[in-house]
């Protein structure tokens, strides 16, 4: 049996009991400490998973001159990723960080550099492209079935009071993009390839936040697919059913599309249409209301930690990730200045 790899988590807020259930499925690594500026939270996680209290620290400089490690997962607020992959690396420890990666595009271009400066990898963990049904319908993309492909939506839109469990995001100046958009873009790379041009618009719905709450993102993609990308946690809608995202995607021989209650239906000319349900797996930890994104942590999780392992290679790496991430700040800018990006594939 291959060794568990030891590793600290940073960060014990909402998200945290959800990747630690990741983490423990893939069997491969385990959690010996835990860090989070307000100690006592950390406290009561550790008595949860059976982690002593001396492993438990609110001072991460401290942590990571104490513990024993083989890399540290990252689960805090984004303005704390740079300077805690920056501790992280200046001891060789391999770093898995939570989305997005950083601030800006500049400091996530420096958090990427400092990696490798230290020769250290460097994931994130980008779960979205790892749902079931997604990765169901890239297999069924991949067959060629529908010929060549020229138009594509991907389309997240619900009214889930996504702020009821995460009320700092209501403070947010950049909100829906790089809270979700950075999943949403990063599934459209994952299915279509890189992109060449963007144009966005973005706007505010809810009253009492901060950021924009609706965002609509087109791109040209791969070999000149017309991509659009809508995102919303201001639409309600019959088939409400966060976090549920809806693809279609039209082929010269066919169309494709992931609809509500996770079904795949495939219509060929002169073959009729073929629907099949790709319902995730269900894990013990999860919660029932984010079953779908739950159920896609624990693949992503174990791909990460073979990765580590040095048995597979890592999907989600820090460079990949820019990619994502240029197409997130590019969408900023597009709707600030009603302009379009073109981008260097």
């Amino acid at each position: 049996m291959t060794q568990k790899l030891k590793f600290a988590l940073f960060g014990t807020g909402f998200w945290s009991r959800y990747q630690l259930g990741g983490w423990q499925q893939t069997e491969l690594v385990e959690c010996v400490a835990l860090y989070n500026r307000t100690r006592s939270k950390a406290l009561a996680l550790a008595k949860e998973l059976g982690i002593p209290e001396t492993a438990v620290y609110d001072d991460a400089e401290k942590l990571l001159d104490t513990e024993k490690l083989d890399f540290v997962d990252i689960c805090t607020n984004v303005e704390t990723h740079y300077p805690f992959t920056k501790m992280a690396t200046e001891r060789g420890l391999p770093v898995i960080c939570q989305k997005p990666m950083a601030t800006t595009l500049e400091e996530s271009v420096a958090l990427v550099n400092a990696c490798k400066h230290a020769n250290v990898p460097l994931y994130i963990n980008e779960n979205w492209r790892w749902q079931h049904p997604i990765r169901q319908l890239k297999a069924a993309l991949n067959s060629g079935r529908i010929g060549r492909v020229f138009r594509a939506r991907v389309d997240y839109r619900n009214s889930f009071a996504v702020f009821d469990n995460q009320p700092f995001l209501k403070e947010l100046e950049q909100f829906i993009l790089t809270d979700i958009g950075t999943h949403i873009l990063d599934t459209a790379r994952f299915l279509f390839g890189e992109a060449s041009t963007l144009y966005a618009q973005t706007t505010r719905v809810h009253a009492d936040i901060q950021g924009e709450d609706v965002a609509t993102v087109m791109m040209t993609m791969g070999d000149g697919i017309t991509v659009v990308c809508e995102m919303s946690y201001a639409s309600p809608r019959e088939h409400d059913r966060f976090p549920e995202t809806y693809i279609e995607i039209e082929g010269e021989n066919g169309f494709l599309e992931l609809t509500h209650d996770f079904w795949i239906r495939e219509t060929l000319k002169g073959h009729g249409t073929l629907a099949q349900r790709h319902k995730p797996p269900r894990y013990a930890w999860a919660d029932p209301e984010y079953d779908l994104v739950h159920a896609s942590i624990y693949p992503c999780q174990l791909n990460l930690a073979r990765a580590l392992h040095g048995l597979e290679a890592g999907e989600t790496t820090g460079d990949d990730n820019l990619k994502t991430l240029r197409l997130v700040f590019g969408a900023y800018e597009s709707a600030k200045n009603g302009s379009v990006i073109r981008l260097s594939t």
